[in-house]
């Protein structure tokens, strides 16, 4: 048989859901491509304004406090809401509306309670010098603090409608996720004061346009209700169930990123920043990978029937694999090109050659995590298409866990680096477990 032949009939005879999710994944992956190239774009704006200036540490330091509960709703959103959605709309697409509405209300609360203890917090932690920054710094943090605080409310409510598109297998969300990168780069280079101001409200107006170009895609639909503030759609109920239980494994898993950040402040002044450069190069191939592969599987999973003959593990089995080999390839080639990226992102006006050399290396030193991040976001899928919630919540425990057992054995012998390495303990160890239990669940 002709091998192009021999190809096609292997296609047509293969599952259907590689196929579907082959067709989700090219086009999240296309659409978060252009975000991440906004994304970059940014970063160079920002880089060529600041550098490794007091200013990058404070809004840091600032934001990735405030988008730590914005990441944990929006994990446990598309844990616990993406495949409740997919099955409401199979089995009772008229009790959307009224869930929709309450939630949206839900919401909008949450995030204005968040943001009022959000800045009671954070403002006594600043003025009485526990956040570690040094001086200057902490004075700049303090002036971001009001005006970041709104991104609470707001990234409640973009997590919220980006999850009920999800939900429909419809990914223009992902494109819409380069919105907010368009208003600080803009802001960054408009304004020729390089104080923190272009910085913090960027970031909040690009928030707010962000949420208005969501609600007019999903208004275009008829997918908008006005938030009613009551709780008595019943589809509550199945939602809760899966709520706590990721509220917990997601709060703790992301709580690396706090702990890593306490860590860097103890390093000095530019710590932070340097930190923050690197990660944000890896944020763009972690983002594409963990946005193509979640935004992909989980409907398709979602929407199939309960895993009885291990059918749906033996796809999800398939794509780890992949995604694995996807992740080492990645891995070396980052290594070779580190610090041609961060020459080419960020080395121009204040950002000089010795940071290129200082953020590299850092960036090498994370990119270990790559293979096993890649592989664990295709069975952390596959496990919440199941509802197998509890395997988040002990996911969380160990990634926590090997975070900080891995600064403590990494921050005194490697210093900035360490901290960079040692996210390959939380990864390597989410991986190993989900693939261990699962593959164990299913010879049961």
């Amino acid at each position: 048989m002709n091998p192009l032949n021999a190809l096609g009939a292997r296609f047509r005879v293969a599952d259907p859901q590689h196929a579907a999710i082959f067709r989700g994944m090219l086009t999240v992956v296309l659409f978060t491509l252009l975000g991440k190239m906004m994304s970059a774009a940014k970063e160079m704006a920002v880089a060529w304004r600041y550098g490794l200036a007091a200013e990058v540490d404070a809004y840091g330091f600032i934001y990735n406090l405030l988008s730590w509960p914005i990441g944990i709703w929006t994990s446990v959103l598309t844990a616990a809401l993406v495949p409740l959605a997919a099955r409401m709309r199979t089995l009772e697409p008229g009790a959307i509306p009224r869930f929709r509405a309450e939630l949206f209300g839900f919401a909008l609360l949450a995030g204005l309670v968040l943001a009022v203890l959000a800045w009671l917090g954070m403002h006594a932690m600043l003025v009485t010098g526990k956040s570690g920054l040094p001086p200057q710094s902490a004075q700049l943090a303090l002036a971001a603090l009001p005006g970041l605080v709104l991104l609470l409310p707001l990234g409640l409510l973009i997590a919220l409608q980006s999850a009920w598109m999800l939900s429909a297998s419809r990914h223009v969300n992902t494109l819409l996720d380069c919105v907010p990168t368009i208003f600080i780069a803009a802001a960054v280079l408009a304004f020729a004061n390089p104080g923190i101001g272009p910085l913090v409200w960027g970031t909040v107006v690009g928030g707010a346009f962000h949420l208005l170009a969501l609600l007019v895609a999903t208004a275009r639909r008829n997918e908008v209700e006005a938030p009613a503030f009551t709780r008595a759609a019943p589809e509550w109920r199945p939602f809760w169930q899966g709520f706590g239980i990721m509220l917990a494994g997601q709060a703790l898993m992301s709580f690396t990123v706090i702990i890593d950040q306490f860590y860097a402040v103890r390093l000095g002044t530019g710590s932070v920043a340097t930190l923050g450069y690197a990660n944000r190069v890896l944020s763009l191939i972690l983002s594409l990978a963990a946005i193509a592969v979640s935004r992909a599987t989980l409907p398709v999973f979602s929407r199939s029937k309960a895993d009885r003959d291990g059918s749906v593990y033996g796809v999800a089995a398939h794509w780890a694999r992949l995604m694995f080999m996807a992740g080492i390839a990645a891995m070396l080639a980052g290594y070779v090109l580190a610090p041609a990226i961060i020459r080419l992102l960020f080395e121009r006006g204040q950002f000089s050659a010795d940071d290129t050399r200082i953020v590299a290396e850092v960036l090498r030193y994370g990119l270990p995590q790559l293979p096993f991040y890649f592989s664990s976001m295709v069975l952390v899928s596959y496990a919440l298409s199941q509802r197998r919630y509890g395997l988040i919540f002990w996911s969380g425990i160990l990634g926590c866990i090997g975070k900080v057992a891995g600064n403590i054995a990494l921050v005194p012998l490697l210093g900035i680096n360490g901290i960079a390495l040692a996210t390959m303990f939380v990864y390597g160890l989410n991986a190993s477990f989900f693939w261990l239990v699962l593959r164990a669940g299913r010879r049961q």
